[in-house]
């Protein structure tokens, strides 16, 4: 079973290591400029990284109000969100209990 590197996962469970985005210089990252990303320039920082602030939680997907509509309209680009945000959770959940 592959390991997930938590550290590089974002708060809406994506992983900036090898993205295009980040890449082509579109995007520095939501975890590296504290949410300030391009794409959310206009609303003052990516929703998702700042609700995760609010909840104190590394990603959605352990946050104790997941899952949630709001995180569903907001993450459009991955229709099965809250089953990937499942999967993650679980295995950091793991992790966690094998330390």
């Amino acid at each position: 079973m592959r390991k997930t590197d938590f550290i590089n996962i974002t708060p809406c469970g994506e992983s900036c290591v090898g993205c295009m985005k980040k890449k082509n210089g579109l995007c520095r990252g939501c975890i590296e400029t504290s949410g300030k990303c391009e794409e959310w320039t206009e609303s003052k920082g990516c929703p998702i990284y700042l609700c995760s602030i609010k909840y104190n939680v590394r990603f959605c997907g352990l946050c104790p109000e997941f899952p949630c509509d709001w995180l569903v309209s907001k993450v459009t680009w991955n229709l099965d969100i809250v089953r990937h945000l499942t999967k993650l959770a679980d295995e950091y959940k793991a992790l966690k209990e094998t330390k």
